[in-house]
């Protein structure tokens, strides 16, 4: 079946458009061309602000220009993830995508649903002569997924809408109400590299789920960089490492699936054995959760420089001591998680070293407590430590009168109640919300699976539910 032929038709059409436009965070300047050309020959009035944010502006539809005006909102950006054996390049490429049963996924690559079905949503909308809407304010942003830098960059006064709906949830029972913020937190330092003196041993972790490291962090999911971390740990029981490489993990909001350490030991042999040990028990703890875990230790060869044995310890019990995870749960929302890090890239080569990280947070002082943390570790291993790009988070109103209309509408609609949640994901909202602090603000979307990693997936019936409600929320929307 084609896409073209899923219902709602127009959404899955406006989604094949889209995902034929290559979008990758900070380098969406095709999507920026095409959503403006799209606005513009519509015949609305679109503009494109001073760091690539589109809004487009359509009037309210007959009988509505007196209800409350509606920012729609979702970024162009996509994750772009593939695996190790997809050649595919995401800055020329569109993405190729297929149907499997219920659901929507790509050959091997993210889908892009994240933030991609929002945005066809929208386009939707926009083009649509037969749906009943209030004034409207399209607003598509840039670089959602690497530093929210659109939302930040989005001024006071550029939008004039009283309530904003955020189409980038991805349960489609779900209203969400609240986000955590972030803060990158990198740290780096540089080593003298020289031959290595000992035997080359190569250690690959693979097959992992990868995933959301904001939305799946509580899941348990295997984290390539711990995973390599603890085998080389195990390692320094028994013998000297010398580090000639570590190329594992990706993007500071993806779950590392797969990584690769390359290193130098005195005696392989006798190291593989001992570390061969460990690495069946990690096998048994995943079992259930990563089935397909693959870690592969052998002999190597490698032309690469290494990096002295007192600085490799350092690197190894950085990563042995950087905490991954889960920080601490609200003691005030059930099930939420309110801090938490992900150990998202490591990268040494010729001696210099790279670890990323991703620290959340609902709270504001409890994201920098886990920030702190990993910087200690970091300083007293003798590392330079950054922190960049912190944005805050949204603060719920379970009261708000959008987040009411909503509830009632869904229960009405499909006779069970919504779960009104806050997330543990970094959605724009908050960063929006500090600018424009009078606007209410709702965030709802589809069901996708599998968000950041090649595994992603959107379900096609829930398409159809989310359309159908976000069609009843325009027409019920209240008076100003």
């Amino acid at each position: 079946m084609e896409l073209s032929n899923i219902e709602p038709q127009i959404i899955w059409k406006n989604f094949s458009k889209l995902n034929a436009v290559p979008r990758p965070s900070k380098k969406e300047e095709k999507v920026i061309a095409f959503i403006k050309g799209f606005g513009e020959n519509l015949g609305l009035e679109t503009t494109v602000d001073e760091v690539g944010n589109v809004i487009i502006k359509k009037p309210a539809t007959a009988g509505m220009e007196n209800r409350k005006s509606i920012v729609l909102q979702s970024h162009l950006d996509m994750v772009c993830q593939k695996n190790n054996d997809v050649n595919f390049d995401f800055e020329t490429e569109g993405i190729k995508m297929e149907i499997d049963g219920d659901w929507v996924k790509a050959k091997g690559t993210t889908l892009g649903a994240d933030n991609g079905l929002g945005v066809a949503t929208i386009m939707s909308i926009l083009e649509s002569s037969d749906i009943p809407h209030p004034a409207l304010e399209a607003l598509f942003t840039i670089d959602e997924e690497t530093g929210m830098t659109g939302a930040l960059g989005l001024k006071p006064g550029q939008l004039t809408g009283q309530i904003l709906l955020n189409l980038d949830t991805e349960e489609d029972d779900e209203i969400d109400i609240g986000c955590a913020g972030g803060v990158d937190v990198t740290i780096t330092q540089n080593y003298a590299a020289e031959a290595p003196k000992g035997q080359i041993v190569r250690i690959e972790v693979k097959g992992l789920q990868g995933g959301h490291s904001g939305m799946d962090i509580h899941k348990g999911f295997g984290n390539a960089n711990i995973i390599l971390g603890r085998l080389l740990y195990t390692g320094l029981e028994n013998q000297n490492i010398e580090l000639v490489s570590i190329d594992s993990g990706g993007l500071r909001n993806a779950i590392p699936r797969e990584g690769v350490a390359i290193i130098s030991v005195r005696n392989a042999q006798e190291f593989i054995e001992n570390v061969t040990v460990l690495k069946k028990d990690i096998l048994e703890e995943f079992a259930t959760v990563e089935p397909g875990i693959q870690i592969n230790i052998e002999n190597s060869t490698s032309s690469d420089k290494a990096i002295s044995e007192g600085d490799s310890k350092k690197v190894i019990l950085t990563l042995k001591a950087l905490h991954n995870g889960v920080y601490r749960m609200s003691p005030d929302v059930t099930d939420l998680v309110e801090a938490s890090n992900n150990v998202a890239r490591v990268e040494l080569k010729g001696g210099e070293l790279k670890i990323l990280n991703l620290t959340r947070s609902s709270v504001d002082s409890s994201k920098y407590s886990v920030a702190e943390q990993l910087k200690s570790v970091a300083e007293l291993a003798g590392m330079n430590v950054e922190f960049s790009g912190s944005y805050p988070g949204w603060k719920p109103k379970p009261g708000s009168e959008i987040v009411q209309l909503m509830e009632k509408l869904y229960t009405e609609k499909f006779s069970e109640k919504p779960h009104v949640v806050a997330c543990h994901a970094g959605l724009e909202c908050g960063i929006i919300g500090a600018n424009y602090p009078e606007m209410e603000m709702v965030s709802f979307g589809p069901t996708i699976r599998g968000a950041h990693s090649p595994d992603e997936r959107a379900n096609i019936p829930s398409a159809q539910k989310f359309w159908s409600f976000l069609k009843d929320i325009l027409a019920n929307i209240p008076q100003k």
